[in-house]
C-alpha cells in the first residue's frame, strides 16, 4: 500500500512537470524507481513510457481544447521522428551510440544557450516581413491565447528542413539509445523553428504520446511493463498532467524558461560526458 502511495505522489509530480515543460516525465521517474525505490532499470524504463503515453493523454486534452498545441506541425514532424525511430531500431547493434551521445548533447546545451538569449532579450515572438515559404504552403503558422498575458499571440513558423532534421535525429536517438525525445523536440520547435515556448511545449506533448504508443507494444510483450508499478504511476501522472496543463496556461513564459533552461543543461552535459563514458 504505501508503494502504491508513493507511485500516485510520483506520478503526479512527474505528471505535472511533464506537462508544462513537455518532457514526458522520465528524466523524474527512471531516477526516482531504480535509485529510491531500488527498482530493476528494465520495469522502470517500462514504466517511463506508461508515463510518457499518460502525460500526453492528460495534457493535450486541454491543450486542444484551449488551442495552445499546433496540430499541423506535430503531425508533419511526427513523420520525421517515426521514420528516425524506426531507422534507429534498425542500427541498433550496429552504430556507436557515442556519436550520437555527443551531439545530441551539444544541441541541448546549444538550445539551452539560446534559451538564455531569449530570457535576455525579453520577446520570444518573431516577426519576419518575409515568413517562411514551406511555413505557409504546409500552413504551419498559427496562434495562442495567452492567458498570462491576456492576449491572443500571434507567431509564424521558421525554418522547417532545419526543425524536420532535428526531430528526424532525435527518433534516431530514441530508437538506438533508448532515451524519451521531449527535450529534443522541445529543442527543435523552440530552438530552430521559432516558436513561442507555451506552443513548444504543449505541440511536444501531443508528438510524444503518439512516439511513445508506437513503442509501448514491444515494452509489453517483453514483460517491461509492471501493472503494480505502471498503474499507480500512470493515475498519478493523469492527474498531475490536467493540473500542469492549466498552471502551464497562466504561468508567464518567462518563468516556463527560466525552469526549463537548468533541466535542458543538466540533459545536455550528461548526454555529452556519457559520450565519454562518464556517467553523472
Amino acid at each position: 500500500m504505501t508503494q502504491v502511495i508513493i507511485m500516485l505522489a510520483v506520478g503526479l509530480i512527474a505528471g505535472i512537470a511533464g506537462a508544462i515543460l513537455g518532457l514526458g516525465g522520465g528524466i523524474i521517474i527512471t531516477p526516482v524507481l531504480t535509485l529510491a525505490m531500488g527498482i530493476n532499470i528494465k520495469y522502470a524504463i517500462g514504466a517511463s513510457i506508461i508515463a510518457v503515453i499518460a502525460t500526453s493523454s492528460g495534457a493535450t486534452i486541454a491543450y486542444l481544447r484551449d488551442n495552445v498545441l499546433n496540430l499541423r506541425v506535430a503531425m508533419f514532424l511526427e513523420i520525421f521522428t517515426t521514420i528516425g525511430a524506426i531507422l534507429g531500431a534498425i542500427l541498433n547493434g550496429i552504430l556507436s551510440p557515442v556519436v550520437l551521445y555527443l551531439i545530441f548533447g551539444l544541441l541541448l546545451i546549444y538550445s539551452g544557450y539560446n534559451m538564455i538569449r531569449k530570457l535576455r532579450a525579453g520577446s520570444e515572438i518573431l516577426r519576419r516581413v518575409h515568413p517562411d515559404p514551406i511555413a505557409e504552403k504546409l500552413e504551419l503558422n498559427s496562434s495562442y491565447y495567452d492567458k498570462a498575458a491576456d492576449k491572443t499571440v500571434d507567431y509564424q513558423v521558421e525554418h522547417v528542413p532545419a526543425g524536420a532534421t532535428v526531430m528526424f535525429g532525435a527518433g534516431i536517438a530514441s530508437g538506438l539509445l533508448g532515451i524519451g525525445s521531449g527535450a529534443f523536440k522541445v529543442m527543435a520547435l523552440d530552438t530552430f523553428m521559432k516558436m513561442p515556448l507555451k506552443p513548444s511545449t504543449s505541440t511536444s506533448n501531443l508528438m510524444m504520446g503518439v512516439t511513445a504508443a508506437a513503442s509501448a507494444t514491444v515494452y509489453f510483450f517483453n514483460g517491461s511493463i509492471q501493472p503494480l508499478i505502471a498503474v499507480p504511476l500512470a493515475l498519478g501522472i493523469l492527474v498531475g498532467a490536467t493540473m500542469g496543463s492549466r498552471i502551464m496556461q497562466i504561468l508567464p513564459s518567462r518563468w516556463i524558461r527560466i525552469i526549463f533552461v537548468p533541466i535542458i543543461f543538466y540533459i545536455g552535459l550528461q548526454m555529452f560526458l556519457k559520450g565519454f563514458g562518464v556517467n553523472i
